[in-house]
């Protein structure tokens, strides 16, 4: 173990600039301790228990902060090449020292175990530098707790000389905050007959003496007219009625509040408010979206208990447990051949066309799932196949979003809900075959589809046994949906967004069940805040990635035709329709979008923005025709921008570049670009796709080394913003300056795009100031599989591709060139891999990227000019002497 502790120690490089925070304790559990010096620490393999917590403090809200330490495995690690080895968990603390259950941290992610997390791979798939860990501080945080816990480890893992670098102030807009100050905030469900819910949040107060809020009551009967009090649990004011106290001693206090409805209830509404007579004005803040659940006895663990039960037991255990009489559960399922027809099919057809994932063949069903090639459903699946060792086929064929075009082929229908009900007979609740079917991606499309085969089709007394194993299958997916959805760990999530969807479904396919009123208004107001918190009015994204943004807005068109004039369905509709033109600027002439973040292959952007477009404008406008036929060759949406040249001799030509945020478990692609010209891609992007790839090829997908960015020092990138901070107009040039915290506080770092109007060449300029001995920096440029890259000189490069050239020149501006370097598939460390792209089947291609670097000291600023033609060229650099550019360079 001394070795390690020495290798976590030299793993700790001297960085300078902004001023360190060391911890000011350290507590161990679980058989972690201390290491052999101070500053050492010792994780045992222990998954989860073994822990050692670090406590900083004097935090600057507001700022980027960026967490860094030495770390070293055992050499026969058996997690080498795990993207979870070991976990890092933050509690952010008040300034009286209680915790705040924040949902949202930028650079994080939301945890159930900690409040969030960010993960640590195994060795192999780590570099030499420390490894670093960036977020951005809560406003109302001057303190954090870090949790550094075993997870997958199987040896011990030394930690050395954790400290904490805080930074600037973040321009980016702060999360969004709740305060209950004037007219507060309101929440309105709808009831359980006699189940009582139960409520969990946190209210923050900004003074620690504060009164801090109440929650004002009122219970309606089915008709809408007011129950009068006295209530359960609460207290009779005058002037306001039933009224609940929720102090703040200490500053942010958790609160359950258990809401037993009075008979005859059928909703309640809870008004959030500060006290009306406090001498002070309010500073309290609600923390988060609350939490909702059904009372204990009705949570899906309880209900099931350790049996393993059916469907239609479970609904006979749900009738016993709200005491009513055998047979009840058949009538919950009137009205239900009149249902919806289903949401996340019709976000999926948006997507792709029509769903043609499974076909009839004799007497056999075909499967084409997931990209990958045809397989035949055996007569009797056993739900645990996986012929093709893929997740993403494994999640599509748990989801059973196949059987909805198997059920739309002439007698397919009935054998549509026959395999429904057998994959209900064979995953008992406590006991699925495969345990990839409880994923959010599984389970939501699942409860979709059963809620879809509930309804229509041909005479439902046919079929009657099977329609009652699904909709008792239906109900329990239904309770499994709203308690996802009620805890909002998904809630700012694409995941979230779909669980929502599908209890909305649901509840509309079983009008006659005793939740569905309850699952209706949590579905309703999930969405509400879902897309609040992922879309904004003006229809600006908070997802990085294109495709996930179109994602996003296939499912709210489709989310709010099912609502229609409903809230939060017009809502919804106005900003689809706002985000959709900002999409449709960003596609080349051959109708892609820039893959930037998750880009999955095969599909066909412009057609799936066209649906979007003629289903979402009443006027029939078609958004790509607007596009190509606008004065400004440009398009933009939050984060991202693009450029285009539709010259008739020369070809097109398109720019796009990202300086969107960068998320936790995201790729790493901030100030990236992409370039075409000539009608031809030069420029490209590693790719990939969420669920496709694995390990690894994951991994390094998401790492900067499959994008086009810079590296400092080695230090890839953190989590981070991207900033436009200037735009200029030069001769025939627009020069588009960046700013970035991606690099940590260590770094200041700009990059410059001189693109020429034409788009016949292009420059990309990198400053990175240090205080300190040396500095130096790498820059990535990924090309096309096919194209052969040749190297002239240590400043000078040479790509073709089908007959068609492109020139690289590295231009240093301040500091030294350090030479060029192609690289081809270099594979022979995990953590350092470089060279390839996504095949879309969850493989990699080996794919040629140029590297150059430079090196100074305190500040470095140099890039790559890259044209077409000698004549670009010499634009190029006669721009970068431009004034403009040369005060860029010295600031």
């Amino acid at each position: 173990m001394d070795q390690i502790d020495e290798q976590a120690a030299a793993a700790v490089s001297d960085g300078e600039g902004a001023a360190p925070l060391l911890p000011a304790a350290s507590r161990y559990a679980g058989g972690a301790g201390p290491g052999g010096r101070e500053g050492l620490h010792r994780i045992a393999p222990n998954n989860r228990f073994a822990r050692v917590g670090l406590s900083f403090s004097d935090l600057t809200p507001g700022t980027w902060a960026c967490l860094r330490f030495g770390l070293a495995f055992d050499a026969d690690e058996a997690a080498a090449l795990a993207v979870d080895a070991v976990a890092a968990g933050f509690d952010f603390l008040t300034a009286d020292g209680s915790s705040l259950d924040l949902d949202h941290v930028p650079g994080l992610a939301r945890s159930l175990l900690d409040p969030h997390v960010a993960w640590i791979p195994g060795p192999a798939l780590l570099g030499a530098e420390p490894f670093r860990i960036a977020f951005r501080v809560p406003d109302q945080a001057s303190g954090v707790s870090v949790t550094l816990r075993s997870w997958r480890n199987t040896s011990d893992v030394a930690l050395a000389d954790p400290v904490l670098r805080l930074g600037a102030p973040d321009p980016a807009p702060a999360p969004r905050r709740r305060p209950l100050s004037g007219e507060g905030l309101r929440f309105d469900y709808a009831l359980a007959e006699d189940v009582a819910l139960v409520l969990r949040g946190q209210i923050y107060a900004a003074r620690a003496d504060e009164h801090a809020a109440r929650v004002r009551l009122v219970y309606r009967d089915a008709a809408g007219a007011e129950i009068a009090p006295p209530y359960a649990n609460a207290v009779s004011v005058p002037g306001l009625g039933a009224v609940i106290n929720l102090s703040a001693q200490p500053q942010a206090r958790r609160f359950t509040l258990t809401l037993r409805p009075p008979p005859g209830a059928a909703a309640v509404a809870l008004d959030f408010g500060a006290w009306e007579d406090a001498q002070i004005a309010s500073e309290s803040e609600l923390i988060g979206q609350p939490e909702l659940a059904l009372e204990d006895d009705f949570r899906l663990e309880s209900l099931c208990d350790d049996d393993v039960l059916d469907a239609p037991a479970f609904l006979a255990r749900l009738a016993d447990r709200l005491g009513l009489p055998e047979g009840v559960p058949a009538s919950w399922r009137a009205g239900s051949e009149t249902g919806a027809a289903p949401i996340l099919a019709r976000a999926r057809d948006l997507r792709t066309g029509p769903d043609r994932s499974a076909r009839i063949e004799g007497e056999s069903v075909v499967l084409a799932l997931a990209g990958l090639p045809d397989w035949t459903l055996p007569q009797a699946p056993d739900w645990r196949e996986d012929p093709f060792r893929s997740v993403a086929w494994r999640l599509a064929y748990q989801s059973l979003a196949w059987l909805l075009p198997l059920a739309a082929l002439p007698d397919g229908a009935a054998r549509a809900r026959t395999i429904a009900a057998a994959w209900s007979r064979a995953n008992p609740w406590s006991q699925p075959a495969d345990g990839l079917s409880l994923h959010p991606a599984a389970l939501a499309p699942r409860g979709d589809v059963l809620a879809s085969l509930l309804t229509g089709g041909d005479d439902p007394t046919r079929d009657e046994p099977t329609r009652a194993v699904i909709a008792a299958e239906a109900a329990r997916q239904g309770f499994a949906l709203a308690e996802i959805v009620g805890q909002n760990t998904l809630a700012r999530a694409l995941h979230g967004i779909q669980a929502a969807a599908a209890l909305l479904a649901v509840a509309r396919a079983l009008p006659g069940f005793a939740f569905a009123p309850y699952w209706d208004s949590l579905a309703r107001d999930s969405l509400t805040h879902g897309f609040d918190a992922l879309l904004s009015e003006a229809g600006a994204f908070t997802d990085a990635a294109p495709v996930r943004r179109l994602d996003l807005l296939s499912h709210g068109q489709a989310i709010a035709e099912a609502l229609g004039e409903t809230e939060p369905g017009p809502t919804i509709r106005r900003r689809v329709e706002a985000a959709l033109p900002g999409l449709a600027g960003l596609i080349d002439r051959g109708g892609r979008l820039p893959p930037f973040g998750d880009a999955p292959a095969g599909l066909d952007h412009a057609a799936w923005i066209a649906r979007l477009s003629s289903r979402g404008h009443s006027q029939g406008h078609d958004l790509v025709a607007e596009r190509d036929a606008a004065p400004v060759a440009e398009g933009r949406t939050a984060g991202m921008l693009a450029i285009r040249y539709d010259g008739m001799e020369q070809g097109w030509g398109h720019f796009a570049l990202t300086h969107a945020a960068q998320s936790p478990h995201g790729h790493r692609d901030c100030t990236s670009f992409t370039f075409a010209t000539a009608s031809r891609r030069w420029i490209v992007e590693g790719g990939g796709a969420e669920g496709v790839e694995v390990g690894p090829a994951r991994h390094y997908l998401l790492s900067p080394r499959a994008h086009n960015v810079a590296i400092p020092d080695g230090c890839e990138p953190v989590a981070g913003s991207g900033t436009l901070s200037a735009r200029l107009t030069l001769d025939g040039a627009q020069a588009l300056m960046l700013s970035t915290t991606v690099h940590g506080p260590d770094y200041a770092h700009a990059r410059l795009f001189l693109v020429l109007d034409d788009l016949s060449g292009m420059a990309v300029i990198d400053r990175f100031v240090r205080v300190g001995p040396s500095l130096s920096f790498e820059g990535l440029l990924h090309l096309p599989p096919d194209t052969l890259v040749a190297l002239s000189s240590p400043r000078r490069a040479l790509a073709q591709q089908e007959g068609r050239r492109l020139e690289f020149f590295a231009i240093p501006l301040k500091g030294q060139a350090a030479g060029l370097e192609v690289a081809i598939g270099r594979s022979d460390r995990p953590h350092a891999m470089q060279g390839f792209c996504a095949t879309g089947s969850g493989g990699l291609r080996p794919a040629p990227v140029l590297r150059y670097a430079f090196t100074g000291r305190d500040t470095v600023c140099g890039g790559v000019v890259i044209a077409a033609d000698a004549g670009a060229e010499q634009r190029l650099v006669r721009l970068l002497a431009d004034g403009a550019v040369r005060l860029w360079v010295e600031e």
